[in-house]
């Protein structure tokens, strides 16, 4: 039997060209392996945790010392923020800004937004590289000194190096998969909150011996505005007259401690079952993360460092927070020491990040036939979309390059695109309540309904309030206006030309998949990479997969394998046997039926193993393919032709054919409604109904006191039953026994018709 698997998540290699034909054909593209709402958090946190280590200062270099309470209101908009997003996750899966802005507003502007966006995630990486150089490089000089060693490192070289180092290294283990990366941010994750607690305790230890002096509330005569603060605004009199201008300044140059809701939504799609209650749980641990340890060291920087040094700590804020904490000098030395190798681990953790979100970004464009199909191709290896990642890898270390480490020409540049990726994506989810107005799993809290109409008043002032920073920045960030729109464009301009040139090739096809292809020999748990006992999913067509999406529902695949199997019927050769190649074997049929199937699986958090078949009989195939991997049960979808009953008959013919040895199966049949009708294959137990229960105990206590003082148990009446009764099919009695028996059933098929009209 000639068949065709897909393995999640291993990828093995593709085979070489001189294979025509095959037995087996392994199939692989970069399916998820599903990770906790923990890693996922870690992997947002890499980035949006990672700003607590400059926010707060860069703010305070614009605003004065009001910056704290701009961060804290920062950090509470982006919680809002990810309230829009979990809603936009509730409706798509791969539910980035590209694909719910083309879905409200159109494909022209989808690709602003992701271009936009891309220039913030090719910053990010570099700003993030860079700083984290500068924490280490900084940390090395000062231990050089101490221990009068003639050596000083030049920082920014130094920095940009070390930058390069990160990125590489980050690179490699998101081409080897998400299951690494996440796992790596995780242990950042570890090691960053035993930094964050100690951090925080004596913060506030230090506070109680010195006093609390609170920051001053964010008033326009609290505001002090740099130089560099006010831009093509710094002519009028708007920022000094006007309370919500000033405001929104000072809102605006905090926003870079607002970053990774887009990576939250990239990461949704290897969120574990329940998806969107983990994407939730990890919403609300990264509010809590944020607001103890961001808008924690902002707070702590202003009320702890005296106002006279503070600016020179501007570049390591926490660094100089460590130095001014009361306690012994020695000890306070040491923790700044560890400050900053969780500081270069953090900020490393956040190019990560850029590198994962870039590419889940670029992937969704791709899918959509904007970019060539060749730059989803998976690793042979690994399965991963390696082109994106090694494109997105390529101009982050351009812009390492050519940046040469300078983190304040990196820093002005930053937070262009990613705030008015926030303001489209909100405009676009508001647009969806009205245009697809359907039933969601989650909605923006703060829906009233007049005269019918909703009206989501909470969505509404968010993304208001989105669209009013965009608007501010535009005016008052020069050096982030002109270079962000004009890479904007560019990449706006590269989409357009690459959609016209993918032309309808990519139109017709441009959502599906991409799988490797190998050759193989035999269908065995070891080929499909499953445990024994598995659920084998018969799957026709792409449209008819709610047996898949019922399985999927009741199966903790952790524990049991759920392998999709489709047949590709065909003649037998001369010989009695076929041989197909990989490209008659693997169709765009297929292609459609595993694109299709992985999004369920992906909308269910659950993994999957997928397979298809050749075949000349349907029965054969099915039970040879569970045979062969050991399945304990397979999963149909409800003929529309044949009957249920009929279909479990033939089945059992065939059953009985196989050779042995040869186990027990269980079908299962799903309606399009959910609906299962279980049946099994083999010697098993009967499922004996109430009436046969006592039946079968009416007679045990009629014949206990005749036997006696014989021991007599209910299965021996059965067994006496059943030998006795294939003495009589054996004998002049069996036509009388077959009447019998039809009268039977035909009294049970009538006792089932007149139950219906009740059970309606």
């Amino acid at each position: 039997m000639d068949q065709a698997t897909l393995d999640v998540p291993s990828a093995p290699p593709i085979p070489s060209r001189e294979h025509t034909s095959s037995n087996v054909l392994v199939a692989t593209t970069a399916m998820l392996a599903f990770i906790s709402f923990w890693r996922a958090a870690a992997v947002v946190l890499n980035d949006m945790g990672s700003s607590a280590f400059y926010a707060g200062a860069i703010a305070e270099h614009f605003v004065g010392k009001t910056a704290p309470w701009f961060i804290l209101a920062i950090m509470l908009l982006a919680y809002a923020v990810r309230a829009i997003y979990i809603e936009s996750c509730s409706m798509f899966v791969r539910g980035g800004v590209y694909r719910v802005v083309k879905e409200a507003m159109g494909s022209t502007l989808a690709k602003f937004s992701v271009s936009a966006l891309m220039f913030d995630y090719i910053l990010t990486g570099p700003i993030s590289g860079v700083s984290a150089g500068l924490y280490l490089v900084g940390l090395l000089n000062e231990i050089f000194n101490y221990a009068h060693v003639n050596v000083t490192l030049p920082i920014n070289a130094s920095a940009a190096v070390f930058a390069v180092i990160v990125t590489i290294y980050f690179w490699w283990e998101n081409i080897k998969g998400i299951p690494e990366s996440s796992e790596k941010a995780l242990k950042i994750m570890y090691v960053t909150t035993v930094m964050v607690v100690m951090l925080v305790v004596w913060s506030i230890y230090t506070l109680s011996v010195r006093g609390v002096h609170v920051p001053p509330l964010p008033h326009l005569r609290n505001l002090v505005y740099s130089s560099d603060a006010l831009g093509w605004l710094g002519h009028t009199s708007l920022p000094y007259t006007v309370g919500l201008v000033g405001v929104l300044i000072g809102l605006g140059h905090s926003v870079l401690a607002m970053s990774g809701e887009e990576t939250m939504a990239q990461v949704y799609r290897e969120i574990e079952y329940p998806k969107l209650r983990n994407l939730e749980k990890a919403g609300f641990v990264i509010l809590l993360y944020s607001l103890i340890f961001t808008a924690g060291v902002a707070f702590f920087a202003v009320m702890i460092i005296p106002d006279a040094v503070r600016n020179s700590f501007s570049d390591n804020p926490i660094g100089g927070l460590a130095m001014y904490l009361a306690g012994p000098l020695p000890l306070r030395i040491a923790f700044r020491g560890f400050v900053v190798v969780v500081g270069t681990m953090m900020l490393a953790g956040a190019v990560n990040t850029a590198i994962v979100g870039s590419n889940g970004v670029l992937n969704r464009v791709s899918e959509d036939g904007i970019l060539p199909h060749w730059f989803r191709h998976p690793h042979r290896r690994f399965g991963t979309s390696h082109r994106i990642l090694n494109l997105v890898v390529g101009l982050q270390l351009a812009t390492i390059v050519l940046s040469r480490g300078n983190i304040f020409v990196l820093g002005e540049a930053y937070a262009f695109g990613v705030m008015w990726s926030f303001a489209m994506k909100g405009i676009a989810v508001l647009v969806l309540r009205y245009k697809q107005p359907g039933k969601r799993e989650f909605r923006v809290p703060l829906n009233i309904r007049v005269a019918g109409i909703e009206l989501p008043i909470g969505l509404a002032l968010i993304t208001l309030a989105l669209v009013a920073l965009c608007v501010v920045n535009l005016f008052t960030k020069q050096v982030a206006t002109i270079s962000g729109v004009t890479f904007t464009l560019v990449f706006f301009a590269v989409f357009t030309l690459s959609e016209r040139m993918t032309g309808s090739r990519a139109s017709a096809h441009a959502e599906l998949d991409q799988f490797n292809l190998e050759a193989g020999d035999s269908l065995t748990p070891h080929t499909l990479g499953v445990r024994l006992d598995s659920i084998l999913v018969m799957a026709r067509n792409y449209n008819t997969l709610h047996n898949l999406a019922a399985v999927l529902d009741r199966v903790d695949t952790s524990r049991q394998d759920v392998v999709v199997l489709h047949l590709r019927f065909v003649q037998r050769s001369g010989s009695g046997e076929y041989e197909l190649a990989p490209e008659q074997l693997f169709s765009l049929e297929e292609q459609k039926l595993f694109t299709r199937a992985l999004e369920i699986a992906e909308k269910k958090g659950k993994t999957i193993h997928l397979a298809v078949a050749a075949a000349t009989d349907k029965w054969e195939a099915i039970l040879r393919a569970a045979q062969s991997l050991r399945a304990s049960a397979i999963a149909l979808g409800a003929s529309p032709n044949t009957s249920v009953a009929e279909e479990s008959r033939i089945a059992g013919l065939a059953w009985e054919r196989l050779s042995c040895p040869k186990h027990q199966l269980t079908l299962s049949y799903y309606s399009g409604g959910g609906q299962e009708q279980v049946y099994y294959l083999g010697p098993h137990a009967p499922h004996l109904t109430p009436v046969e229960l006592d039946l079968l105990h009416g007679i045990w206590l009629d014949l206990s006191g005749e036997v006696a003082p014989a021991e007599l148990h209910h299965h021996d009446i059965v067994h006496f039953a059943l030998e006795a009764l294939q003495q009589d099919l054996s004998d002049e009695r069996r036509q009388a026994i077959v009447a019998g028996l039809r009268r039977h059933l035909r009294r049970i098929d009538a006792r089932r018709m007149n139950a219906l009209p009740a059970a309606n």
